[in-house]
């Protein structure tokens, strides 16, 4: 297995950055520095470097800088499946009075049509704070982790998730008329239920592919709990019966039944939009949600690295991983395990925390970088 790595990151006007430039060796990557100081941006960018819309779902306009003109740009040079390739993005300056232009990609400096372009030479997982209530928060919240597990994938994932977005609420809005266009509405629900396939199957296999690898690597001596994970919902369900063609046929005569209720109801009631993941904690055999905040965020880690792990082992390409204040709330226990389970696992990491002393374990081999006032310095 080879792990993809950065070997060089540029930033021009992103974030608190009116530019910086780093350059990565060997050995995990550890970003310390006050709270506000910008560690979080510079993983963030990362995160633009693989489809969909980052680690904090940013509009175009807020990821720039703010003393400058509204463009931005983001620049890697990355050893990667295909070799080495120089991945970029960003926009340019919008007009006066004028919303953000939108993003461009290039690959050798050469424009490709989306982001996903990029998954063929780096891919990306990211545990950020703001995940550490996914089991107790709302369903949409494990269905975008979820997503972005599938993403990681299949990079296509993401269009089709929101083309079904857009149908359904064509649909809607259709319903909400006093006597809706049958016609555009079989058409509508024809689409509708052609995407909710695709992106129920992505999901139900992608789930089924994590599950055995989260058996595969159970020990029950892990700090990390092993989890037991299952994708609920109706359509899901039906495909566990019927073949794709049959769970389509038979997901669009239901749309047909149900329009007078979700035309009442003023929204679609049944669909993959409405899925949720179920998480088990594997020793205690507890829902997620139930377990503690400090096994939960556990579960969470012990999935990441899972679901890093599949990767590897489907493209032969590890993918990066990035961590923003992970260690922050590990006992040391956990905190050395976490290293020891990142240093088996062989692929480039990227980790943030105001305080370096929880990452001294792993200071002689680790690149420290110190963050402040948008700058970067190797420690």
């Amino acid at each position: 297995m080879t792990p993809a790595r950065i070997r060089r990151l540029t930033l021009t006007n992103f974030r608190s950055y009116r530019a910086a430039q780093i350059e990565i060796g060997d050995g995990p990557v550890v970003l310390t520095g006050q709270n506000g100081a910008g560690k979080t941006n510079l993983i963030e960018a990362i995160s633009f470097l693989v489809p969909g819309r980052g680690l904090r779902r940013a509009t175009l306009d807020e990821a720039a800088f703010t003393e400058g003109d509204g463009s931005w740009a983001i620049s890697a040079e990355v050893e990667g499946a295909l070799g080495l390739a120089t991945l970029g993005t960003g926009i340019e300056a919008p007009a006066e009075g004028q919303s953000a232009n939108s993003r461009q990609c290039r690959i050798d400096r050469e424009p490709v049509g989306s982001a996903a372009a990029f998954a063929d030479h780096l891919r990306a997982i990211w545990l950020v704070p703001s995940m550490d209530g996914l089991f107790a928060g709302p369903a949409s919240e494990r269905r975008r982790f979820l997503d972005r597990l599938v993403v990681a994938v299949d990079a296509e994932h993401r269009s089709r998730v929101s083309a079904l977005e857009r149908a359904l609420r064509s649909r809607n809005r259709l319903l909400e008329e006093p006597r809706p266009d049958t016609h555009w509405l079989d058409a509508i629900e024809h689409e509708t239920a052609e995407l909710a396939i695709a992106v129920a199957a992505l999901r139900v296999e992608t789930v089924r592919r994590l599950q055995g690898a989260l058996a595969a690597s159970k020990n029950v001596q892990s700090p990390f709990p092993f989890a037991q994970i299952a994708l609920q919902g109706n359509v899901e369900a039906m495909m566990n019966d019927l073949p794709a063609s049959e769970a389509e046929d038979r997901y669009r005569a239901i749309l047909r039944g149900n329009r007078a209720r979700d035309a009442a109801a003023g929204r679609t009631l049944e669909g993959p939009h409405l899925s949720d993941l179920a998480v088990v904690h594997g020793p205690k055999g507890i829902p997620a949600a139930d377990a503690s905040t400090g096994e939960q965020k556990a579960l969470l880690i012990r999935l990441v690295l899972a679901h890093a792990a599949l990767l590897a082992d489907m493209t032969g390409y590890a993918p990066l991983l990035l961590l923003d204040e992970i260690v922050a709330h590990l006992d040391p226990v956990r905190r050395a395990a976490l290293f020891r389970e990142l240093e088996e696992l062989g692929t480039q990491v990227w980790m943030t925390g105001a305080d370096p002393l929880p990452f001294a374990e792993i200071a002689d081999r680790a690149q420290v970088f110190e963050v402040a006032g948008g700058q970067v310095a190797r420690r």
